[in-house]
């Protein structure tokens, strides 16, 4: 970060009108003033002042230097390399098309129950439930389904137990801000806390470390990313599931996406929509993201792939290593070698490629493609 003080006004013209904020609430949850709001009505899923002090980009007390919400953002400045330098001590290469990592491996969940609840073999479930039960983390920060699941609105939450975890199992292809749940996991006592997030949101830890964002970046201490390429406007259940296909939100039991969009419902029946139809319901915030493999976790995580039961598993840091090897030792996961899924690899990096293609000209030129 240069010296300069930079702070919400700053943050307001670069970022969250710009097009590249991609809501991930860590500007909120770092704001020592709780002067910044976050809405995700209709869309917007953008922070916002909450004081009624001069226009939307000023900040009562942004003015005074505090500098917490730019230290936050890790879509500010040059925020990449200001990463990439703090996790790993250099830039990525060229060919390093899907950031970082040391290894890269398909696994899943040994407990039959996280396997079947959990999305393409449960293993975020078993990490999650792992590090709470071996004393790693005190809490996670996730997503839910909202009230009884029938409106499939993806919430942000706490979760402690198996059950919770268990609860909170699952894909939403809809956008959920977790770490809106720092503070309740505060509340609860958590000292040490896990993400789980998408890419946007498994940048947020990092860049508060590097940036010394305060006691918010100390407690967030284990990082799972979540592979991304987009999420959808929840006015795609009614403005495409259900108008054109007669899918109504209540009656949808799971979604995944391979190529298509994959819709199991209560009843049992299923269905598939073609992924183009669905592009108009992009999220705003998705469309200008250039981390499709979330680069700045932990461990990197994606249900690409032919193995429909295995998750495709990006180990970025010593953290993730010594987790899963942890686990694979005390029977927790089974695991098995990358390459059994070249072409799953080969999709992550062409995929990595595209959402790099996303990152415009007027922002910094780092996260854009690096040249060979």
């Amino acid at each position: 970060m240069p010296p300069e003080k930079l702070h919400w006004k700053h943050l307001y013209d670069e970022v969250v009108t710009s097009g590249l904020c991609t809501g991930c609430a860590g500007c909120v949850i770092a704001c020592p003033h709780d002067v910044l709001g976050y809405n995700d009505d209709e869309g917007v899923y953008k922070p916002f002042q909450l004081e009624d002090f001069g226009g939307p980009g000023d900040c009562s007390h942004g003015e005074r230097g505090c500098t917490s919400c730019t230290r936050a953002c890790p879509r500010f400045r040059a925020w990449e390399p200001e990463i990439d330098a703090f996790m790993f001590g250099r830039p990525r290469r060229a060919d390093e098309l899907s950031g970082i990592f040391k290894d890269v491996c398909l696994a899943k969940a040994a407990d039959p129950v996280l396997h079947e609840v959990g999305q393409d073999g449960g293993l975020v479930s078993a990490i999650l439930l792992y590090a709470l039960e071996h004393d790693v983390i005190d809490a996670a920060l996730v997503s839910y389904l909202e009230g009884d699941g029938s409106t499939w609105k993806a919430v942000p939450g706490v979760a402690r137990t198996k059950d919770e975890i268990i609860a909170s199992a699952g894909s939403r292809y809809t956008y959920s801000a977790n770490t809106l749940a720092y503070v309740d996991a505060v509340e609860q006592g958590a000292e040490r806390i896990a993400l789980v997030g998408m890419s946007c949101q498994s940048s947020v830890p990092p860049v508060m470390k590097q940036r010394k964002a305060g006691k918010v970046a100390r407690r967030l201490s284990l990082n799972i990313g979540l592979l991304c390429s987009k999420t959808f406007d929840d006015a795609i259940f009614d403005e495409l599931l259900d108008a054109k296909y007669g899918l109504k939100r209540a009656d949808i039991k799971k979604m995944n996406i391979k190529g298509r969009l994959q819709i199991w419902m209560h009843n049992g029946d299923y269905h598939e929509v073609p992924l183009k139809e669905c592009h108009q319901w992009t999220r705003e915030g998705c469309k200008l993201c250039p981390d499709f493999a979330a680069e700045h976790a932990d461990i990197s995580t994606g249900g690409i792939g032919k193995f429909n039961d295995w998750t495709l598993t990006i180990v970025r840091t010593d953290i993730g290593r010594e987790l899963m090897e942890n686990m694979l030792r005390d029977g927790w996961i089974e695991v098995r070698p990358g390459d059994d899924d070249p072409d799953a690899i080969a999709l992550m990096h062409k995929l990595a490629k595209k959402s790099r293609q996303r990152w415009p000209e007027f922002a910094v030129k780092e996260p854009g493609l690096v040249e060979a």
